[in-house]
């Protein structure tokens, strides 16, 4: 099969799809299908068979030729990972063995100005992964200051956030906030960097993209999905880039993977017996080599596991952090 031109490169690739285990005949999820990279390394083993999804129309379009190239192995979805078992149960799939997640915005959607995502390149405030739903630049002219400031923190980890929330509502006062350089310039007026810092404006970018996709609630509901469709031995592959979604990741292994649901004073019976075995006790992390090759990987975290005999753990409650629904239902 010829491999093609990758417009994004997949970080830790090797060690994610060594992780996985592929053997002949079986079938597995590339949840963030992106430019296809797991996909592509999957469908290397004999008889295996690959459902991407991806909620970016682009990112769709641009498989069809590893599609034909796969000869009916690859099958490519356009829609949300959070929703991967739905897709799977429409396909007539019921069990997998195994599920690969490239989670957050990838390098083609940062190098393509009309997105919005990237503070580097000027173009509209839209952020979305999708085409549907509000854009960055609604959810700035529609919420509150108390609320912009919430997002800023708790999605971005911006310490400075009540003061970039304060100028941002004085600057949309005077006129729409619509582009990517006016932000990330209002932005950079309130947080001084010092020589070797990110940019100003990588944290309240990062929060407000976080928002507009919805990206740690899709991360949950994309693992829960994943705990469901596994086959017993199956593997769950996360490659994550910043701390927020490895900590969800990282809490929701560890919950799996020990038993629990009762306490000393109940009935052995009582305990839950753990859904997953971990395989990485601790993450895994791109090499020097890497890094270097691609800046996108310094960040990167991979963490696995493999599903057991079980049941699957009820759904865990969503953490109760601002929601765009809110913004939608207070528009």
């Amino acid at each position: 099969m010829s491999t093609g031109a990758a417009r994004h490169v997949a970080v830790l690739d090797r060690e994610a799809v060594e992780l996985l285990q592929p053997r002949a005949g079986g079938i597995y999820v590339d949840a963030t299908f992106g430019a296809g990279g797991y996909s592509r390394a999957l469908l290397q083993t004999a008889g295996t068979r690959v459902v991407g999804i991806d909620r970016d129309r682009t990112a769709i379009a641009g498989g069809s030729t590893l599609v034909e190239e796969s000869g009916g192995r690859l099958t490519l979805v356009e829609d949300r990972f959070s929703h991967l078992a739905e897709v799977c149960e429409r396909l007539g799939v019921e069990a997998i063995d195994g599920v690969v997640m490239d989670v957050g915005v990838s390098s083609m959607q940062l190098d393509q100005a009309e997105r919005g995502f990237s503070f580097r390149l000027d173009g509209p405030l839209d952020m979305r992964m999708g085409d549907r739903g509000l854009t960055a630049a609604d959810v700035i002219a529609r919420v509150s200051e108390t609320e912009l400031a919430d997002i800023i923190y708790l999605y971005g980890e911006e310490r400075h956030s009540r003061r970039i929330a304060r100028a941002i509502v004085a600057a949309r006062q005077e006129a729409p906030i619509s582009t990517t350089r006016v932000l990330a310039e209002i932005v950079a007026r309130q947080v001084r960097a010092k020589p070797g810092d990110i940019h100003p404006a990588t944290r309240t970018f990062q929060a407000l993209r976080i928002f507009v996709n919805e990206e740690l609630d899709e991360l949950q509901l994309a693992l829960e999905g994943a705990e469901r469709l596994l086959k017993p031995g199956g593997r769950l592959v996360v490659v994550s880039f910043h701390s927020l979604e490895d900590r969800i990741v990282k809490n929701f292994l560890s919950e799996r993977g020990k038993s629990g649901g009762g306490s000393r004073h109940l009935p052995e019976l009582a305990q839950r017996a753990p859904s997953f075995e971990l395989i990485t006790r601790r993450p895994l992390t791109p090499t020097d080599a890497e890094v270097a090759a691609n800046p996108r990987a310094r960040s990167a975290k991979l963490r696995a596991a493999a599903r057991t005999t079980a049941s699957a753990h009820p759904p865990l409650p969503l953490p109760s952090w601002p929601r765009l629904a809110d913004v939608i239902r207070g528009g």
